[in-house]
């Protein structure tokens, strides 16, 4: 018979204390009822003898030491999975919150997954076309792959989040299926408003799961909302064979409740009062992601988190590098010129990309003209510090034409509109056209054989090179 306990030692933020109690596990999910006969769940996150503290999902609000009782039901959080979460709405717990009824099935799954055997798991290959030229060609996304979007406030994340939801698809296979998972964390309700209306009129939310944590939603409630979002892309990927793209905006929310959470557990901060063990707390939701052998589906993991100040030192952009297989980085200078996508190319990479593209999965120039426009692109920044102090009027006339390589990079290449979707041979058609600029001798980062069947065309479809 499973004891109900009806008198709190306290009540602290997010947090209830209650002593007294036995046989109790780590991570067990506690029933919260008030006086008044609304429930409340609540997870146990500290144990010291008989006394335990646990945090409130839905909020503390209206609880006291003396009008709430508690049970505990001896398991862990769980949500109830099934196909049938395709296309549906759900908040931060997995509630559905979009009218369609609960999701009734005898699958459960405990949020907190199911620790990847790394022999079990399978190097990432083949890749996840965005249609956004500046991802495609420079740092393409591969299957299973973690490759995080590191933004700052104010820039066109959500809009950049929402291209890629209505764009992103694999390659045509046979009897292969794609999803997108998306989870928002803590966003303000016009832009989870946008969200959901961006992929009804893309007419893609049938293949969408939507999670939402809102900014006014209880805190705690933010640090359930990624486990749960994970959870379903398990379920799809590795027991639905699906591909499965998993975007998350933002991060950085998730960090700064883990951060509140652990102030009020009376933890020792470290680095800028983030938890210790934020950096393993990252690694047990990033590495969720990948590919397992003798499973057909996969993981792919695209989490966006906005730098505060812009600061990519700060903890949580450092930490997720040291995780992730490379980053994204948004560019306030280009945002400011109104370039859109506004992709800061030269510190954004892809560390998985060479094994998931060439001849056999995207093209065989893809890695040469990659490469090149790297190459030429960094050559462009010396250039246009030279031109600042000398004037462009007395540049060679070499340096010429990487500036006006440069203009035509930023212009047509990284620049196109948040409906535009090009295929990965228009983007390598497009990189041949801007390369078409220099002069052949400059293309030191090309094959004399890639150079004869590429460089010509992409020259005459330039017509002003």
């Amino acid at each position: 018979m499973k004891k109900e306990y009806l008198v709190l030692d306290k009540v602290e933020g997010p947090l209830i204390v209650l002593s007294g109690v036995e046989d109790i596990a780590y991570g067990e999910i506690i029933d919260i009822t008030l006086d008044n006969g609304k429930h409340r769940k609540g997870k146990v996150i500290k144990i010291d003898g008989t006394k335990i503290v646990a945090q409130v999902f839905e909020g503390t609000s209206g609880l006291s030491t003396s009008n709430t009782s508690v049970k505990f039901s001896g398991k862990p959080f769980e949500i109830s999975l099934s196909r049938e979460i395709l296309g549906r709405v759900f908040n931060g717990i997995g509630k559905p919150i979009d009218r369609g009824g609960d999701i009734y099935s005898n699958i459960v799954h405990n949020v907190n997954g199911r620790p990847m055997n790394p022999v079990a798991r399978e190097y990432p290959r083949n890749y996840i076309q965005t249609g956004i030229s500046s991802i495609d060609c420079l740092a393409t996304l591969i299957r299973g792959q973690k490759l995080p979007i590191f933004s700052g406030n104010g820039m066109p994340h959500n809009e950049l989040a929402a291209q890629i939801v209505k764009q992103a698809r694999i390659a045509s296979e046979a009897n292969q299926e794609f999803a997108v998972v998306f989870a928002a964390i803590g966003v303000k309700h016009d832009d989870a408003d946008y969200f959901r209306k961006s992929f009804e009129d893309a007419g893609v939310l049938e293949q969408v799961v939507m999670f939402l944590n809102l900014a006014n939603d209880p805190i705690v409630e933010r640090i359930i909302t990624p486990r749960c979002a994970l959870s379903a892309a398990e379920y799809l990927a590795f027991e639905e064979g699906m591909h499965i793209l998993v975007i998350m905006t933002d991060i950085t929310s998730y960090c700064e409740a883990l951060r509140e959470v652990s102030a009020a557990r009376e933890e020792v901060p470290s680095r800028k009062g983030y938890p210790g063990y934020l950096y393993s707390d990252l690694a047990s939701l990033y590495e969720r992601a990948g590919v397992m052998k003798d499973k057909p589906g996969s993981i792919t993991f695209l989490p966006i988190l906005t730098m505060p100040n812009d600061d990519i030192t700060h903890p949580i952009p450092d930490l997720t590098g040291y995780i992730t297989e490379g980053q994204i980085v948004l560019s306030r200078e280009l945002f400011q010129k109104n370039i859109y996508p506004p992709i800061n190319v030269l510190p954004s990479l892809s560390r998985l990309m060479k094994d998931g593209i060439g001849e056999g999965y995207t093209r065989e120039d893809h890695s040469d003209v990659s490469n090149q426009l790297f190459a030429a692109y960094s050559r462009v920044q010396d250039v246009r510090a030279l031109a600042q102090i000398i004037g462009e009027d007395d540049l060679s006339e070499v340096d010429k034409k990487y500036m006006k390589f440069g203009n035509l990079f930023d212009s047509k290449f990284i620049t196109q509109e948040s409906d535009e979707n090009r295929s990965m041979f228009e983007t390598l058609d497009l990189a041949w056209e801007v390369l078409a600029v220099l002069p052949e001798e400059e293309l030191d980062r090309l094959s004399p054989e890639i150079i004869k069947k590429y460089f010509k065309a992409g020259k005459t479809g330039n017509g002003k090179a």
